[in-house]
């Protein structure tokens, strides 16, 4: 059904030649904006010196619109133009930048860039044309993935998505969500900053940012002095006081007695929902009263929900609709393939 191509939020300005260093355009983006050479994703990871991206950045940033013109670029070849993009933000900065972003990704983008780091040429230009944008909150996109993509749920159900820069909640109805759930707080990043901070106490970290960190977060070790340290049990730590300190509290306003009364159903997305130890503090707060299920792949919900979105703008053409999810730990591209896939 679907086709979905994910990289590294990470940018970096970067004049280096580096010919031959990826095996495909996804691991070796090099984007020629504002007269200038950057390096994005995976690329940026590997060969960047300090790749960075701004937390929740708006549509005016470059970070912004390299990781945008890089989403692009990975698709151009596979779709029938002109696109249908739909995209998303947290709810909290949601209505500031829809705007901004319908200007920036509504047109024809000429995307030059270097395909010879992964040995497809030298510098390349390509146009495509974005015909159509909207701009929906990114926990809709998930609520629309759950009810029209394989999961089809029905009747109400409360979503809770939680990544990289935010935590989002809300209650979803078959006649539409319930506003006053919508909840829009830190993401994951709080507690790799309780994990960052215990290890200042004992070891130089040479310039490493949360975002780099993350990596080792997820892997749960990391390379010290030449020491390799396990990260697990600070991990664990860090983990449940960021739901104590964060998730919980805000949760209290939203997962009540009155909203219990229209659903006990609790699906849980987003990339943090990866760390089985952020699951079970959910397991151990609501399990006796809630039925709790974390969704396959729960990092692709929101873009999996844009192209929905977009699908349906489009009428069913499926190779005109696209769903951009631009994270601040991964950016997420979905088209669909040429399977028949139902509107809505």
């Amino acid at each position: 059904m679907y086709s979905i191509q994910s990289f590294s939020s990470l940018v970096e300005n970067n004049n280096t030649v580096l010919s031959n260093t990826s095996k495909d355009l996804l691991h070796g983006l090099k984007i020629f904006h504002d007269d200038k050479w950057h390096i994005c994703g995976d690329l940026a990871l590997n060969e960047g010196l300090s790749p960075h991206k701004i937390i929740n950045s708006s549509p005016d940033d470059t970070d912004y619109q390299l990781l945008g013109k890089s989403a692009l670029l990975l698709v151009q070849d596979e779709v029938e133009q002109p696109i249908t993009v739909t995209t998303g933000f947290p709810y909290s900065t949601y209505h500031i930048y829809k705007e901004k972003a319908i200007s920036f990704l509504q047109q024809s983008h000429i995307l030059e860039f270097d395909a010879s780091t992964y040995n497809g040429g030298g510098r390349k230009k390509t146009v495509l044309e974005v015909q159509n944008v909207e701009v929906i909150p990114e926990i809709v996109g998930c609520t629309i993935a759950i009810r029209k993509g394989e999961k089809q749920a029905k009747g109400s159900f409360f979503v809770l998505s939680c990544g990289f820069g935010t935590f989002e909640s809300i209650l979803s109805t078959d006649s539409g969500i319930i506003e006053q759930t919508m909840v829009s707080t830190h993401g994951i990043r709080y507690a790799v900053n309780m994990l960052i901070n215990e290890l200042k106490s004992k070891y130089y970290l040479e310039f490493r940012n949360a975002h780099l960190f993350d990596d080792a977060f997820q892997r749960g070790y990391v390379y010290l002095n030449r020491q390799n340290i396990d990260l697990r049990e600070i991990r664990k730590n860090a983990l449940q006081t960021y739901y104590n300190e964060v998730i919980s509290p805000n949760l209290r306003n939203v997962i009540t007695d009155t909203n219990l009364m229209k659903t006990n159903r609790i699906y849980l997305c987003g990339g943090a929902m990866y760390y089985q130890d952020l699951v079970d503090c959910f397991k151990n707060e609501f399990a006796n009263i809630a039925q709790i299920e974390v969704l396959d792949n729960p990092e692709t919900l929101a873009s999996k929900g844009y192209a929905l979105n977009s699908l349906r703008i489009t009428h069913g053409k499926r190779k005109s609709a696209v769903g951009i999810d631009i994270g601040n730990a991964s950016t997420i591209v979905t088209k669909f393939n040429d399977e028949e896939t139902e509107t809505f």
